[in-house]
């Protein structure tokens, strides 16, 4: 190795640890598998420093919502049914719709909102309700980019209720076609990344450097090595490698449980928190959408299967009543799960005080 090979391998290196060090103690992965015949597969992680709660619920069409940002809120009324995972019971923290759109959250510390000024005329929206809007109006990746480029929707964040931590998320959403974008708020601006390719989504850097640290990796074959930390770029760079490495099937009963060890790959055991490393959270829960089928699959980590729901059973009439799954107190199901959500009075959106 040259001299200016060695130069560039040590300022890589040092680049993933700085990240890593400054990354915050709420980490996640999203990665989409695009097989043969128009096979989509989006699997996410949820690491998380400290317990949060997750349940799935059943939300049917022609809902009605508000962005509950205060004055001069976004109103609308769902397009599509959805089933969503949420944060505690305030947020839709990943999701998909009876089209197959699926929108996940991540946390993103560099995320830097602009300030709503409710007179100024643009129409806000809460950020605990940024996935579900998607989810509900939208049944592909085109529809929302266009949509969201308008500019007419200011993003509005606030406090994670009962801390001292500001919410900062970023959102990448999927859709049955393979198509893919990532939405984030960088200096104020809403950035929006928008190609099939953005296949791989993590934390800490922005989603910009994220492209440039796996461009570097990619020269160096994975079977040699992978970076192999908790850190979000290693994270980024082993979820790249092996969602092309495992097999390209259109067979589901080899590529869901492929996709399965994938996302699996990129989660942290269950207890590894540490106060001097805040960058390493453990793994709560994962989810896999199987967005050619309509299927969504769940496990969390302190109960011993996997589960899933067939959205094709699912009754998502603008008459049918929201649903929820508990999951929060690790309760077991197995197989095909849908008859198992009990009618539920809907949960409340967490708004933004203002």
């Amino acid at each position: 190795m040259t001299t200016t090979q060695l130069l560039r391998s040590y300022l890589i290196i040092m680049t993933l640890f700085v990240f890593g060090l400054f990354q915050q103690g709420h980490a996640c992965t999203r990665v989409v598998y695009k097989g043969p015949n128009q096979t989509v597969i989006t699997a996410r992680s949820m690491d998380w420093k400290s317990e949060i709660p997750a349940n799935l619920w059943v939300l049917p069409r022609a809902t009605k919502r508000s962005g509950i940002a205060g004055e001069n809120s976004i109103e609308w009324t769902s397009k599509y049914g959805s089933i969503v995972t949420t944060a505690w019971d305030i947020a839709s923290a990943d999701g998909m719709n009876e089209k197959g759109l699926v929108a996940n959250l991540l946390w993103l510390v560099e995320s830097e909102y602009p300030k709503y000024d409710p007179k100024a005329g643009k129409k806000g929206l809460a950020i605990s309700l940024w996935a579900q809007y998607a989810l509900d109006n939208f049944a592909s990746v085109r529809e929302a980019v266009d949509h969201f480029r308008l500019g007419n929707i200011v993003l509005v964040s606030d406090y994670i209720p009962g801390t001292k931590m500001f919410t900062t998320v970023h959102l990448s959403i999927s859709d049955a076609s393979g198509d893919n974008a990532i939405f984030e708020y960088v200096g104020g601006e809403l950035v929006i990344h928008h190609d099939p390719s953005y296949t791989v989504m993590t934390n800490s850097p922005i989603f910009e450097e994220q492209l440039g640290l796996n461009k570097y990796w990619k020269n160096i074959p994975g079977t040699v090595m992978l970076p192999g930390t908790n850190r979000a770029a290693d994270r980024f760079v082993r979820a790249s490698y092996y969602i092309e490495a495992i097999p390209q099937t259109d067979k589901m009963e080899v590529a869901i449980p492929s996709v399965f060890s994938v996302i699996r790959n990129c989660s942290v055991p269950f207890g590894i928190s540490t106060p001097d490393e805040p960058n390493i959270s453990s793994t709560r829960w994962r989810s896999v959408s199987d967005q050619k089928n309509l299927i969504y699959y769940f496990e969390t980590a302190l109960t011993p299967n996997t589960f899933w729901v067939d959205l094709k059973k699912i009754d998502f009439s603008p008459k049918a009543k929201t649903k929820k799954l508990s999951v929060e107190k690790n309760e077991t199901y197995a197989g095909e799960s849908s008859t198992q959500f009990k009618i539920t009075a809907p949960f409340e959106f967490q708004g933004v005080g203002l």
